[in-house]
């Protein structure tokens, strides 16, 4: 009975000390109040950051393929200069031009027109989605992997920065732009990369630790998901090799090296998450200092040029402007108010209208902002549903047109030849044509899955796809978006299939839109794709056998 009493004394004393504690902490961080030009100067770091690091992995963009690039890399920070000619500047650009013109609540379909309308030339998931609209395909099915075999590729990636930058302790709010404007090119890990370093850039506003930063923005994306599983990796290596990138980039390399669906088979790989892989990598190993931040980034290859442009922003958003070294600032703000080409924009009006809407969301998310200061009520991390564009899908092999023992033609297929130009002085692949109505290119393949693959020219007309004898599509090859012609495109693709053989056939309609100037269908060869019956779940890294 003592000790009874003495529990109830203990408890009454120590339950209400232990829930008013909480109460505290709970209180604090359910806010953050930001002095207003500190959120300023952490915009303008942001951007800078993006300006800096894109003209600093600009001429190595590329050169670097399955491999790290190991040449010296000759930069200096004024030639950021070279920034306003960049596209991971100007097509987010384009998207704030959007919110300007129809508010920061505007449709998806409105971001797709604006750039699909835009005077500049797009590739991979943009260029797709450019073609899209044209064709009459909206949001979200415009970036969805039955219309994009680029539903994965690193488009919104490098294009989403604009929303963390204007979502301080606001990852739900980043999300639900994010949601948006990336389904308009990309699906699954191509829009978890959106949404990732959005997360990055709204948690480094208020943390100072780069691993927290990183750690706290994968609760933004599906950890079911292949981009977080990667993301993790790069965790778990830097922990094994703290002080070797090139040894985790190997064993990195190794287990996710081939994983990609666009270019499959290629060394080139535009994949989100591998490209954010090497961001991640280079944060880490970069230990807070820029210059070593924007070199591990970059040589870590492929896409070298947009991969360091997203690591600096996320240190110029943790420092702001005010942090980076001088002579960065120096060269930035000595064309603060230079034009980015195809926008209305320069870095000053960036970060104007960046720090406008960044107020907005905060109150419109239960913040208030006076003179001086802006309050932010701190959202916690939401989940994204799980999306897959390409579950199991491994390339298998590919089929030239000019395969004897492949394709199939009924009618009359010229052969086009590669060295022919084009208005543009642009070298065509080599292609099968016709535009002969009812002329038809047939394949048998054994797979799961199979792209098609053409160009894409004002010349282009109509033609029917059919599979195992059942019409699927009918596509359009028509396009001059921009004077842009494409070579060698995803014409059409189709996933899941049974496993076992099948026909393809692609029969000529001798059809066109008005614009057109022919009805020509240009087939390239094809890619057959297979199931993969073991994932990366059964990899071990070479210190875990």
């Amino acid at each position: 009975m003592v000790k009874s009493l003495f529990r109830i004394l203990i408890l009454t004393i120590i339950l209400p000390a232990i829930s008013c504690r909480g109460k505290v902490e709970s209180e604090k961080s359910d806010s953050h109040t930001i002095k207003m030009e500190q959120l300023r100067d952490k915009i303008a770091g942001g951007w800078a950051g993006k300006m800096l690091g894109v003209t600093y992995g600009a001429p190595v963009e590329f050169k670097a393929l399955c491999k790290t690039f190991e040449a010296p890399i000759t930069w200096v920070p004024k030639d950021v200069i070279g920034s306003k000619w960049q596209d991971d500047l100007y097509v987010q650009l384009t998207f704030l031009m959007t919110m300007d013109q129809y508010g920061i609540d505007a449709p998806a379909k409105k971001f797709q027109e604006q750039f699909a309308k835009a005077g500049y030339e797009l590739w991979h998931a943009n260029v797709q989605a450019r073609k899209n609209y044209f064709d009459s395909i909206f949001p979200p099915q415009s970036g969805h992997p039955d219309y994009s075999i680029h539903a994965d590729d690193i488009d919104f990636q490098i294009e989403a920065d604009y929303i963390g930058f204007m979502c301080p302790g606001m990852p739900q709010a980043a999300k639900k732009l994010a949601d948006k404007v990336g389904h308009i090119m990309n699906y699954g890990d191509g829009v978890y990369g959106g949404i990732f370093i959005g997360a990055l850039y709204s948690q480094a506003y208020f943390e100072t630790s780069i691993t927290k930063v990183i750690e706290k923005a994968l609760l933004s994306i599906p950890a079911q998901s292949d981009y977080a599983k990667i993301i993790n990796d790069v965790i778990l290596l830097h922990n094994h090799y703290p002080k070797d990138w090139r040894a985790s980039w190997k064993e990195l390399e190794t287990k996710w090296g081939n994983t990609h669906i666009c270019e499959a088979g290629a060394a080139f790989n535009i994949d989100a998450k591998m490209n954010g892989a090497y961001i991640t990598m280079g944060l880490l190993y970069g230990e807070g200092d820029p210059l070593k931040t924007m070199e591990v980034t970059t040589r870590c290859g492929q896409d070298a040029d947009c991969n360091p442009s997203n690591a600096l922003a996320v240190l110029g958003v943790m420092k702001g402007l005010s942090g980076l070294p001088k002579v960065y600032r120096d060269a930035v703000e000595n064309i603060g108010d230079t034009l980015f080409i195809h926008t209305n924009y320069s870095f000053n009006k960036a970060v104007a209208q960046t720090f406008k809407y960044a107020k907005q969301l905060a109150i419109q998310n239960g913040g208030k902002a006076t003179d001086g200061e802006l309050t932010i009520k701190v959202q916690p991390y939401q989940n994204y549903p799980l999306e897959i564009a390409f579950p199991k899908l491994v390339f298998d092999h590919k089929v030239s047109v000019f395969d004897k023992n492949g394709w199939r033609f009924k009618g009359v297929w010229d052969t086009f030849n590669a060295n022919n130009e084009d208005a543009n002085n642009v070298l065509y692949q080599e292609a099968k044509f016709s535009s002969k109505r009812g002329d038809e290119a047939t394949l048998d393949f054994e797979g799961t899955g199979i792209s098609i693959c053409g160009n894409w020219h004002k010349e282009c007309g109509k033609a029917d796809i059919y599979i195992d004898g059942e019409l699927k599509r009918t596509i359009d090859e028509y396009f001059w978006f921009a004077n842009q012609v494409q070579n060698d495109m995803d014409l059409y693709h189709i996933t899941n299939l049974k496993k076992g053989k099948h026909t393809v056939k692609v029969v000529v309609r001798g059809e066109k839109r008005a614009e057109a100037s022919a009805a020509t269908i240009y087939i390239s060869k094809a890619i057959i794709f297979k199931n993969q019956d073991k994932t990366n779940e059964n990899f071990k890294f070479s210190f875990q056998k």
